[in-house]
């Protein structure tokens, strides 16, 4: 059996496993750990949850230890176009042969009581690979929650919480301060945790979890103070003071992204562990590639694709068209997955549209289209179904008035097809 279609068996075997939905719970994964070998156990974690913003945290602090000369580990999700941007190293995503390496040598390990669903596989496979190919680093991003996600089995030199609002209510509770809770849940015993939250509900239940593990909370507003000017921002925390930052990344949000970042930095920078120069902190940030966030991928018509997928994201995405894309015209090509408030997220960002396309991602968790045509016709007149996002994106684009905006929002899952049908890759 070739090499590509071992890729395609092992992916299809996990795709599979993702119907039997999410099991929050960390027993099943750490026995297949502990049959690993704990991998996990042999290289510095920095852990990070958050309900926006954390991949982008955690892909400058990759590109930041990357460039400062450390074997760097990166896991995020989901994906937005193939399995393996999931798990990179110094900015590389693992190989196909890597990946179905490192699944057989998993599954071999996936003999408990309950088998590993598809999310505890990948993170097995994510520390598996890590420790293979000798990382000295590695930033892993939870999935849901933090206090019961697969990642939560670390012990990590530093913990980033980046922000809270209402997401998976029936996994994490219905409240901010509920889930608040459970992001606190990766918050260990005197390890020092970052923490980008704002509200003050969430606050005092992070600041509650860290006071009872005696662990340092380092909090931007308080502990990181950030400073905007024309050219870009400067950041000052622990010891640490830069000027000129600029961010690679779109929108103003990164800014307190990117602020959250340089504390890490600072934090790491401490021990005498790791040597991270202002310098490279600062090349870090403004060099750092997170596709599908915010990004610009073609002109004539300009085309940004953005990640967007639940009521907190769009509102960053509606501050990001106020301040930078008044008064243009807008096509929006959007699809959303069945666990999101989409009324929300239209009477937010469509008030902003001329035009919208529906379409659907290739998931069994996508909404029909149809289904979202008439929450979508109460704020646009101009409303139509494509079910297929690429014809969506390439008809949006064609019939675009001079000077619009073709916008791609709604879901990683939108945003990857998009990416792929534009750029190939």
């Amino acid at each position: 059996m070739t090499m590509h279609s071992d890729y395609e068996r092992c992916l299809d075997t996990m795709y599979k496993l993702g119907r039997f939905g999410i099991i929050l719970g960390l027993d099943t994964m750490k026995g297949i750990l502990e049959r690993l070998g704990n991998p996990e156990k042999k290289f510095t974690v920095i852990h990070v949850a958050g309900t926006n913003g954390k991949g982008s945290v955690a892909s400058y602090l990759s590109r930041i230890l990357t460039l400062s000369g450390y074997r760097t580990g990166l896991y995020t999700s989901p994906h937005l176009v193939r399995f393996n941007e999931r798990i990179a190293v110094d900015g590389n995503m693992v190989t196909d042969a890597e990946v179905v390496a490192s699944y057989n040598r998993v599954e071999a390990a996936n003999v408990g009581e309950r088998s590993g669903t598809f999310f505890e596989l990948t993170t097995a496979m994510a520390f598996d690979l890590f420790a293979e190919k000798g990382v000295d680093v590695a930033i892993i991003e939870t999935g849901m929650g933090g206090r019961l996600d697969a990642t939560n089995i670390v012990t990590p030199a530093l913990s980033i919480i980046t922000n809270v609002s209402l997401e998976h209510k029936d996994h994490l509770g219905d409240t901010i301060a509920k889930i608040a809770y459970e992001k606190a849940g990766i918050i260990k015993e005197g390890i020092p945790a970052i923490v980008g939250v704002r509200q003050a509900s969430a606050i005092g239940v992070v600041e509650e979890t860290a006071r009872e593990l005696e662990a340092p909370v380092i909090r931007l507003g308080r502990d990181i103070h950030v400073r905007r000017s024309e050219k870009g921002f400067s950041c000052r925390c622990s010891g640490i003071s830069i000027s000129d930052l600029t961010t690679s990344l779109l929108g103003k949000h990164q800014v307190d992204n990117a602020a959250l970042a340089v504390a890490a930095c600072a934090s790491l920078r401490k021990g005498d562990r790791f040597r991270i120069a202002d310098e490279t902190i600062r090349q870090g940030l403004a060099t750092t590639p997170w596709p599908g966030r915010l990004e610009r991928v073609a002109g004539y018509p300009e085309t940004i694709i953005d990640g967007a997928h639940n009521p907190a994201a769009i509102k960053v995405l509606v501050q990001y068209l106020e301040e930078e894309q008044r008064g243009r015209d807008i096509t929006l090509v959007t699809g959303i997955l069945d666990d999101k408030a989409y009324p929300k997220m239209f009477a937010n960002l469509l008030p902003f549209c001329r035009r919208v396309v529906l379409v659907k991602a290739k998931t069994d968790r996508s909404l029909d289209p149809e289904s979202m045509r008439a929450a979508a016709s109460k704020y646009v007149r101009d409303v139509s179904v494509i079910p297929d996002i690429e014809q969506a994106v390439h008809s949006a684009r064609a019939s675009a008035r001079e000077g619009e905006l073709v916008l791609v929002a709604g879901s990683l899952y939108v945003a990857g097809e998009a990416r792929a049908a534009l750029l190939g890759h």
